[in-house]
């Protein structure tokens, strides 16, 4: 491919695993319920030399590649167990260390359970945006989202949301993220989403693959795209909607342009991870397929940013349309689904190059959001016409 002229994307988002244990226990979390356990061997806390190393590294990455711009997602587990202090010093150190003229953009994914007004303002003060994952209603929260009593979470999640919510810290308030249930009421859940008031939504399938299918309600064959069908519309005919990365992302690669999520689209992917005990590896949501999917061999303590770009597994997700099957090749909407989430396509004995397990549900949410954009250009040119 390099001899063809291909050139590896430089890496963009950078995710540091600062904490590797959590405070709730999630039934469906793919780090430490499915298939790859490398957690339990990890330091529970990054040390400060492997946090070091990576902001080093990504300094000269970013020299090396005249960068404009990086990413950095500070993760867990539950990140808020480093202690708010510890990311503070960690992402002045960040700033300090890039070049002029590199924009800088530092972020926090949290279960929002340790969030409180202290927290809130040391995270403003340090100009980190904070994203919260919320699953809907209170019932449908609480019966997967617990702690390790066995407790709902949706309580003090809702109190973190509405004090993210305050002018004051509006700011920081990066969006929510929400694993779809399809044996939940989608208009609830996405009716209370939205009135925390989130400047974006972003819906997650739940991680799944052709070994460990996800769940499919009896009676229904494309359960996840009904769920989302019946949220799109209710968003789409919305005067002030929400920005809903997800839809906004179809919307965008049916009309020609770029998308941003992982979940669809042909971009080439430009993240990678730090483990705890310095590891460079792949998204750790390819934890869900087997032991040690995510895996480069590489650790930031002896290794650049850019060895990662050599990496099989890192190229598979750059090039793009090279790396879907034949199946997804000869499908009138691959353009736009890309197959889906890369971790969704894993098989045993062929691994990544595979439809989505979600194949039928995507074609099916795809089409129908193709259908209602195009029903409205078509009504917009006829306004157009008769207004002539």
């Amino acid at each position: 491919m390099r001899a063809d002229g291909w050139h590896p994307t430089p890496i963009h988002d950078l995710i540091l695993k600062v904490h590797q244990r959590c405070n709730l226990a999630c039934d469906y979390c793919f780090v430490y319920t499915q298939a790859d356990q490398t957690w339990r061997d990890r330091p529970a806390v990054m040390p400060d030399e492997v946090w070091r190393a990576a902001v080093a590294s990504l300094g000269r990455h970013v020299r090396r590649h005249r960068l404009s711009g990086v990413r950095v997602i500070l993760h867990g587990g539950e990140p808020l167990l480093y202690g708010v202090s510890r990311l503070g010093l960690l992402a002045s150190e960040l700033r300090a260390e890039m070049p002029a003229g590199c924009k800088v953009h530092i972020g926090l994914q949290t279960n929002g359970v340790l969030l409180n007004e202290k927290v809130i303002g040391s995270l403003r003060q340090h100009r980190i945006m904070v994203g919260v994952s919320v699953d809907g209603v209170e019932a449908d929260h609480d019966r997967h989202r617990v702690g390790p009593n066995g407790r709902g979470s949706f309580a003090a999640v809702r109190d973190a949301i509405d004090l993210l919510r305050r002018p004051e810290n509006r700011s920081i308030y990066g969006g929510l993220l929400c694993t779809v249930a399809p044996e939940t009421d989608p208009i609830a859940c996405y009716e209370q989403l939205r009135a925390f008031e989130p400047p974006m939504i972003d819906f997650l399938l739940p991680h799944a693959n052709w070994e460990r299918p996800p769940r499919r309600p009896a009676g229904t064959t494309t359960p996840y795209a009904d769920w989302l069908v019946r949220v799109f519309d209710r968003w789409y005919d919305e005067s002030d909607a929400i920005s809903v990365r997800l839809f906004e992302d179809i919307i965008t690669l049916l009309l020609g342009g770029g998308g941003q999520s992982e979940q669809v689209g042909l971009s080439p992917s430009a993240m990678v991870v730090v483990e705890s005990d310095g590891a460079i590896e792949q998204v750790d949501s390819l934890k869900s397929a087997y032991d040690g999917a995510c895996a480069t061999g590489l650790n930031i303590l002896h290794d650049d940013l850019d060895a990662a770009l050599e990496d099989h597994g890192i190229v598979a997700r750059q090039i793009g349309r090279a790396a879907l099957s034949a199946h997804c090749l000869q499908c009138p909407v691959h353009q736009v689904c890309g197959a889906g989430h890369y971790v969704h396509r894993y098989r045993p004995g062929s691994g990544f190059r595979n439809p989505s397990v979600y194949c039928e549900d995507m074609r099916i949410l795809i089409g129908h959001i193709r259908d209602r954009v195009a029903a409205e250009i078509r009504q917009r040119e006829t306004e157009v016409v008769e207004a002539r």
